[in-house]
């Protein structure tokens, strides 16, 4: 009897704490805290008053906090982000304009950030909370902040980070004679001036990562009271669940603790007889 107490004991549900990105990436992160919600486990997610697709629900325990923007203005900024991806143009009209995109959707993403980490009562709670476990998108390393300083592990869902970060927080190999940059349209089979291109194609990516993720390495050093990089703490990761499938995305090396869940986002339908 005691041993089998001592089995059910270990089955029981745990207790995540949820720091997600809001939009798409929040529609496929939900799916998988369905599951877990169904297995007995216990799910506090913490998001902003003013949302895009993160709304409460019954399924969770929702901690909301208040971020200094409108909800007009959130819905402006994606809406134009959005049109300024797809917007044809040449490649340097293309990262010009996603750069003064980024500009004013990252300033709006690092005070929402800030303002989680400093409000007071908010990460009172989560402090005397005791989580389990910290699950969130690195797109946005708020999360992993909050794993280091409630000293939990974290488990990372995500399809890719900007300027290939997660290849150098994870030491995976990603050399641009190999892999294709983006707008390059370019295939994995490629000439010399083909591989010319797709690295002069990759030096805005260490000018996009200095400016995307800088303000969070001042925001985590002072928050955390000790000098942190944005990969230092992208490193710190026990999990990384990449929404990935190879049958559309280029085969690349994985590290034992990366696991492909590429089909997480397929409905589930009966096949026809």
């Amino acid at each position: 009897l005691a041993l089998l107490l001592s089995v059910l004991s270990l089955a029981a549900g745990g207790k995540l704490l949820v720091v997600p990105v809001d939009g798409s990436r929040w529609l496929s992160m939900r799916e998988v805290l369905d599951s877990l919600r169904h297995k007995g486990h216990e799910i506090v997610v913490v998001a902003p008053e003013i949302y895009l697709h993160i709304k409460p629900t019954n399924n969770f325990i929702m901690k909301m906090y208040p971020v200094p923007f409108t909800q007009e203005e959130l819905d402006e900024n994606f809406q134009e982000f959005s049109q300024d991806v797809f917007e044809e143009g040449s490649f340097l009209e293309r990262v010009v304009r996603i750069y003064q995109r980024s500009k004013k959707a990252s300033a709006m993403f690092l005070s929402t950030c800030a303002h989680l980490l400093y409000n007071k009562e908010l990460v009172r709670y989560l402090e005397d909370s005791k989580f389990d476990a910290v699950l969130t998108d690195p797109l946005l390393p708020c999360g992993q902040i909050l794993a280091e300083h409630l000293s939990v592990p974290s488990v990372f869902l995500l399809q890719q980070i900007p300027c290939g970060l997660e290849f150098e927080a994870t030491q995976c190999p990603n050399p641009p004679s190999y892999v294709p940059r983006i707008f390059t349209k370019h295939t994995d089979r490629m000439n010399f001036l083909q591989r010319v291109k797709n690295l002069i194609f990759d030096i805005p990516n260490y000018f996009l990562c200095e400016f995307l993720f800088q303000p969070y390495t001042k925001l985590a050093s002072e928050f955390l009271q000790w000098d942190v990089t944005v990969p230092d703490l992208l490193r710190k990761a026990s999990i990384w669940l990449l929404r990935l499938d190879f049958v559309f995305h280029y085969p690349r090396p994985l590290m034992p603790n990366m696991i492909v869940i590429g089909g997480v986002n397929c409905a589930h339908k009966k096949l026809t007889q």
